[in-house]
């Protein structure tokens, strides 16, 4: 059901997913990446995974060399397909994470009542590390306030943390907070938000879903169409009331760990404007920008995202 006034005139985003990690890369092979028609610009080379990797820097010798792949609102662990084959490839431990109700996660997402229950999957996979281990967090769209979420209770888990065109709240502020400041450029995400309203109409919305006709250009607009065609039969609804609980985050958990934000500069989704209000106004060690990406940069963009990932996971501990 449509929307047309209250909170639905609040602009938000959407898109969640889970995959089970291969714990035996040799007994279940990556998967493959996939061949694209489109032109590739000088931004994103066609290169091999070892030409990303400086090869004087060996993986085994980074502090950390296991990246966890946190997806967006609607997204489910499916869409990091590309970065986790690249990833494993060159010699990186990739899990990729379906959040509650997201992905194969089978749960209702209009039953989602909290962020802590929509972030269980992650924080159960954080709480079973191996004291000492350490992992880099990858938050894509509203999976960086789940990232966020975890950084608070895990913090001395959690080496790095990556923000991908992703919700970097600080403390008191919750998503919606974040999508409210959009002003100029949210004609597009408001025609595209489907309110559910699985408790009636006379109660708030369980959940947001997102209309397959206008995917393309609110999130895709620059990958290829098979990608949109495979999100276009992924996508889960968005659990409303995650959007809407703000987060609590101290200095001394949530701040000790290091965040970088990667910035996609051709995104409908979260424009860049809004991207770099929520870098100034929670400042992160260091930006990167991927030109010519889209909101999913995973799919626009891999080769460009990969070797961001790897760099990110190569600068030295403090």
């Amino acid at each position: 059901m449509q929307n047309g006034g209250g909170v639905g005139a609040v602009p938000f985003d959407r898109s969640a997913s889970l995959r089970y990690p291969n714990s035996n890369s040799k007994k279940n092979p990556p998967l493959p990446r996939s061949s694209s028609s489109r032109a590739r610009s000088l931004t994103d080379p066609l290169l091999q995974p070892h030409q990303l990797v400086n090869q004087e820097v060996k993986v085994d010798d980074l502090e950390t060399n296991h990246f966890v792949l946190v997806h967006g609102g609607g997204f489910g662990a499916w869409c990091w397909y590309k970065t986790i084959a690249l990833l494993e490839e060159a010699g990186f431990k990739v899990t990729a994470v379906d959040l509650t109700g997201s992905g194969i996660h089978s749960f209702d997402t209009n039953s989602i009542a909290s962020l802590s229950q929509y972030v269980q999957p992650l924080t159960d996979f954080l709480e079973k590390l191996a004291d000492g281990e350490k992992v880099i967090l990858v938050g894509h769209d509203f999976g960086g306030a789940c990232i966020s979420f975890a950084m608070e209770l895990h913090s001395l888990k959690v080496s790095k943390a990556v923000f991908v065109a992703a919700a970097m709240l600080t403390s008191g502020q919750s998503a919606l907070d974040m999508f409210s400041q959009k002003t100029d450029s949210n004609d597009l995400m408001r025609q595209s938000q489907i309110f559910i309203y699985a408790n009636g109409n006379d109660k708030p919305p369980t959940a947001i879903d997102l209309d397959k006709s206008l995917l393309r250009d609110l999130l895709f607009n620059h990958s290829p169409a098979k990608d949109v065609a495979l999100a276009s039969v992924s996508m889960r609804p968005i659990p409303f009331s995650p959007v809407l609980e703000k987060l609590c985050l101290t200095d001394s958990k949530y701040g000790s760990v290091r965040r970088f934000y990667i910035e996609t500069t051709e995104d409908n989704a979260i424009p860049i404007a809004l991207q770099q209000n929520l870098i100034s106004n929670n400042p992160p060690e260091q930006v990167f920008h991927l030109k010519g990406a889209d909101h999913s940069p995973f799919f626009s963009k891999p080769q460009g995202l990969h070797r961001i990932l790897v760099d990110i996971s190569r600068i030295p501990s403090t």
